[in-house]
């Protein structure tokens, strides 16, 4: 199947992006992100040594992979913005997922500051990825200032309570065009599954895998959940009916 994702100029085959913190070693990182067959890792522009003199983190990242820095940490616009920027010097790359966080206590994110940081940076170019809530308003805002994809939260950042709200992620993938990936809130295979069922077009995750008991394992399972979805998805499931319908229907048999 050709179906891939498309995200401004970008386009990649796998549908799973993967974050690289809270990970017991580096090595069961790097392990991780080769069983969840993403090729998207986002990385905290804020949380990682960007001095190329210096050990970091990036040097245990394989070059093949697509880096998504992130902003996460940043409670104003302004450190947004800053921080998006120093990401394009170091890194060299115009993707950003933009964070900004309105409470620190449960990370929801300040659409206000959301909406001024990212008029800003799609205005300087950059490819921009919004972290914000399920809400279907401003969802449409983000995709109308020029973002490259909305990334609404299924749950709380870190909670793995799953999909909260599916009726709100149905609303905003019914009221915007551009790509829907879920961020915040998968906690196991079947809210991946899920959340591609719904027809989300993609998903980013970093603490269900690496808060795991067996983080290889839980990337694998990550892996093949969201492409199950996806297949899922594509296949259209049967209708809901509340009562039985045979397999072998019994109407025409003869006598």
């Amino acid at each position: 199947m050709n179906d891939t994702l498309k995200i401004g100029k970008l386009e990649f085959k796998s549908r799973l992006m993967v974050g690289t913190g809270k990970y017991p070693s580096n090595e069961v990182m790097r392990s991780a992100l080769e069983a969840s067959g993403a090729e998207v890792v986002t990385v905290a522009v804020r949380r990682v040594n960007l001095d190329k003199g210096s050990e970091s983190l990036l040097d245990h990242i394989d070059k093949r992979y697509t880096l998504l820095p992130n902003t996460a940490a940043c409670f104003t616009a302004e450190e947004a913005i800053r921080t998006a920027r120093l990401a394009r010097e170091a890194l060299e790359t115009d993707l950003i997922k933009l964070e900004v966080i309105g409470d620190p206590k449960t990370l929801f994110p300040d659409n206000e500051a959301l909406l001024v940081a990212a008029k800003v940076l799609v205005k300087e170019g950059f490819t921009v990825l919004p972290y914000t809530n399920d809400d279907p308003i401003m969802a449409k805002k983000l995709e109308e200032i020029g973002c490259a994809a909305v990334m609404p939260m299924a749950a709380p950042i870190g909670s793995g309570l799953g999909i909260r709200n599916p009726y709100n992620i149905r609303i905003i993938l019914e009221t915007i065009k551009v790509p829907v990936i879920v961020d915040a809130g998968v906690g196991t295979a079947s809210d991946a599954a899920i959340a591609m069922e719904l027809g989300c077009h993609g998903l980013l995750m970093n603490t269900a895998i690496a808060d795991a008991k067996d983080p290889v394992a839980m990337a694998r399972a990550m892996n093949l959940a969201a492409q199950a979805g996806r297949l899922a998805y594509l296949a259209g499931r049967m209708p809901k009916r509340l009562y039985a319908n045979a397999s072998s229907p019994l109407t025409g048999l003869i006598d």
